[in-house]
């Protein structure tokens, strides 16, 4: 991890998020990793050399106001951020003919408005800088509205565009923006679903990492998708009416 001296990951405890903070602790980054559960936070410090290595934060994503404070606290403990990751996602199962506004809202939350509540403070940071790396963790899930979760892909979609105008925005000011979209990953969250092309966390982190140390607009995690869904975004609506898809 030659790009980085140092990164905060956004949404750490478990998952992608957690092993992302492994492989950057080991690659001698040092790490603020920020979720709501102290207790897994406190765990994975453990297993990556101690707080010498990863400085842990307890917050929930949802408290927007808490961002901009608690990203200063981290430049102030870490000496700077080279690289923020907002890897912060939840997507509850919704049902077929199941309209829950409850957990569209929570999706939205923190899939959407929790990134920028992070990258607002970050972005102006780095671009003051003229330096820094962020990254947002979407989805393939954003490149199509599909019938099963919409809220889901709707927050994923506007992610990816949201994160295209930052890119847009700061890259004169020598700052990188990358738009990560994992396909399938075998977290808690897809627990239990049947899902193609799954691969294993540790995998996704390392593929993400790969193309944030590269600056690489937008990269799909693994490579394969990227012609996959090059066809699928030209399947035309009524497909995805018909079907299961």
């Amino acid at each position: 991890m030659g790009t980085f001296k140092t990164a905060a990951v956004i949404g750490a405890s478990v998952g992608i998020g957690a092993e992302m903070v492994r492989q950057l602790a080991a690659g001698g980054v040092r790490v603020a990793a920020v979720a709501r559960r102290l207790p897994e936070l406190e765990a994975l410090q453990a297993a990556c050399g101690g707080p010498e290595r990863v400085s842990v934060y307890s917050h929930d994503v949802r408290r927007f106001e808490e961002a901009p404070s608690l990203f200063d606290r981290i430049c102030a403990d870490l000496g700077g951020v080279d690289c923020l990751i907002y890897n912060a996602g939840v997507m509850p199962r919704v049902e077929e003919s199941e309209y829950n506004f409850g957990k569209d809202r929570e999706m939205i939350e923190v899939n959407l408005l929790g990134a920028m509540a992070w990258f607002n403070p970050a972005g102006a940071y780095m671009e003051a800088r003229r330096a820094g790396t962020l990254v947002g963790i979407s989805s393939v899930a954003g490149d199509r509205g599909r019938r099963g979760n919409p809220a889901y892909h709707t927050s994923k979609a506007a992610l990816t565009t949201y994160l295209e105008s930052l890119r847009n925005r700061l890259d004169r000011y020598g700052v990188h923006v990358v738009t990560v979209k994992p396909g399938p990953v075998a977290t808690a969250m897809t627990e239990g679903l049947k899902l193609p092309l799954m691969i294993p966390a540790e995998e996704a982190a390392r593929g993400a990492l790969a193309l944030a140390e590269a600056g690489t607009g937008v990269g799909y995690v693994p490579r394969t998708w990227s012609p996959i869904m090059l066809t699928i975004q030209h399947v035309p609506s009524v497909i995805f009416r018909r079907t299961n898809i």
